[in-house]
């Protein structure tokens, strides 16, 4: 399987939403690939994707689901890259006019695992959930700016709302990531 399939997956979805105003349906793009292994693959299990745009090196949209919400990881692909690219609150919808300066990474969340301790993470290797009172934070793994387990946390809080002095409950994950 190819690293590339799912993000061209994500760009044909953002070309197809841009240019034909319409959204791409994983069954029509089946058809038009010549690979049928990734397809096998990517139609017979649901997971957590998160689709994320850039534009000359800085974010541009990223938008994804913590656990499978569609029929299959194809679709969830599909769903999440119209989202990052037209409806990410922190940007302006994508415009034609941009479209030949992006790239698409893709990243597929494997199961998340309780953590006990700060120690048991790794910010290069693992991507991190933490929950509170119904509210959640979360980041990915490997992030350029993201330097240490500590910074990750901190982030994650800030970005579910998070209150670090009280309970909360902290996981990990690992992601496939293709672009």
């Amino acid at each position: 399987m190819s690293n590339t399939h799912y993000a061209k997956l994500a760009l044909k979805t953002i070309r197809v939403k841009l240019f034909e105003s319409r959204t791409l349906l994983f069954d029509e793009y089946c058809e038009e690939v010549e690979s049928r292994n990734w397809i096998k693959k990517a139609s017979t299990f649901k997971a957590g994707v998160f689709v994320s745009i850039h534009k000359n090196g800085e974010l541009r949209g990223c938008i994804g689901t913590v656990e499978g919400t569609t029929g299959n990881v194809g679709e969830e692909i599909i769903s999440n890259a119209i989202e990052a690219a037209f409806h990410d609150p922190r940007f302006l919808p994508l415009e034609i006019n941009e479209f030949d300066e992006i790239s698409v990474k893709v990243d597929i969340l494997m199961p998340k695992e309780t953590v006990e301790s700060i120690d048991q993470l790794d910010q290069k290797k693992y991507g991190v959930i933490i929950e509170q009172e119904g509210r959640r934070g979360l980041l990915l793994p490997d992030l350029e700016s993201v330097d240490s387990p500590e910074m990750q946390v901190r982030i994650a809080a800030q970005k579910g709302r998070i209150n670090l002095n009280k309970k909360f409950r902290l996981y990990r994950f690992e992601v496939l990531r293709y672009d």
